[in-house]
């Protein structure tokens, strides 16, 4: 039996809330890093149709879809309500749809140009960054995204790992590395920057080979992309990696394994801005420690990602760090089972 047919029965068991279709999924404001300094953003998960892929063993996101595709008026008034959420003086915009921007299926061209249009003439967004798995980034869809926003735009692309054996088995994650590479190019030309995500331990790997594949793979991806945001993965729902985490056979990654990548990785690529967001930090679902310093080494990845100081690294330390050790060193025993949940 394939991942992919596994990843789809999983899904045909699962319930999809109704969403109004003029609401987006979900919008919110925060802190991301511009020209090296803090910066207020807007993040926006727009309410489509979904991805077209949809069989990654670690996304839950395709339960926010719609239940129908959205019209463009619809696909308007979420944006419309995303922007009024907004009311600092200026910001960046980071556009996601559980999917890719860039596909006419999700985000029709008239659409998408209508709202970086809109974007481009508000004179408080200094930067527009959007979602898109790389068979979607053309020079046509690019061309038309840069004259219709008028300033800078970056997309954002989920690689996960340089590894293809591993986006493959672990993830399924339907592309290559080498096609990412030619998308980073195809960008390039066009005068968009590229932002990578990778993903710290899907299933099948042990905590020591997550560590290992993510400091390879920044490595790697840091000649193409200006960026490299690291998740941690979590445990959602309607998944692969929650049927195993049920069963015990899955742990989500330390807060430690965390600290590792981004101290090593930023050493090795000084000029590559490294951020990780610890979505769902301590909780048994998603990435922690023993519980009693999750909170300070969360709130130090948060402080990293806005500084890039590795230097909020050095203070922390927790009788658990030793079992984080150990634990690197033998779960590949294990056959990638963990030994401490």
């Amino acid at each position: 039996m394939s991942l992919t047919k596994v990843v789809r029965d999983i899904r045909a068991r699962q319930k999809v809330k109704y969403n109004p279709p003029d609401r987006p999924t979900a919008v919110w404001t925060g802190k991301d890093l511009l020209d090296g300094k803090p910066i207020p953003t807007l993040t926006v998960i727009f309410q489509t149709s979904g991805c077209r892929w949809n069989s990654c063993s670690m996304c839950g996101y395709v339960y926010d879809s719609a239940a129908r595709p959205p019209s463009h008026d619809e696909l308007m008034k979420q944006f419309e309500y995303a922007v009024s959420r907004c009311k600092d003086e200026e910001f960046t915009v980071k556009i996601f749809t559980s999917g890719s921007f860039l596909d006419d299926g999700e985000i029709p061209a008239e659409t998408r140009i209508e709202m970086l249009s809109r974007l481009g003439a508000d004179g408080r967004v200094k930067k527009v960054i959007a979602e898109t798995r790389p068979e979607y980034v053309t020079h046509e869809r690019l061309s038309e995204a840069v004259s219709a926003l008028g300033k800078r735009f970056e997309v954002a692309i989920g690689l996960e790992t340089s590894n293809d054996m591993i986006r493959s088995d672990s993830i399924n994650k339907g592309f290559s590395f080498s096609d990412f590479t030619s998308a980073c190019e195809v960008a390039g030309q066009e005068g968009v920057s590229v932002k990578a995500y990778l993903l710290l331990k899907p299933v099948f790997l042990s905590e020591g080979a997550a560590v290992n594949d993510i400091i390879s793979s920044i490595n790697d991806t840091a000649p193409y992309a200006g960026t490299i945001s690291v998740n941690l993965c979590n445990v959602q729902r309607g998944t692969l990696i929650e049927e195993m985490f049920e069963r015990g056979d899955y742990r989500p990654p330390w807060l430690w394994s965390a600290v590792e990548v981004l101290e090593k990785g930023k050493r090795s690529n000084p000029d590559t801005v490294i951020i990780s967001d610890p979505v769902g930090a301590g909780s048994a679902r998603g990435p922690h420690n023993c519980g009693k310093c999750d909170k300070d080494v969360a709130e130090a990845i948060r402080v990293f990602s806005l500084t890039q100081d590795t230097g909020v690294f050095e203070k922390l330390d927790c009788e658990c760090r030793e079992l984080w050790r150990q634990v690197v060193e033998l779960e590949d025993f294990t056959f990638g089972a963990p030994v401490i949940l």
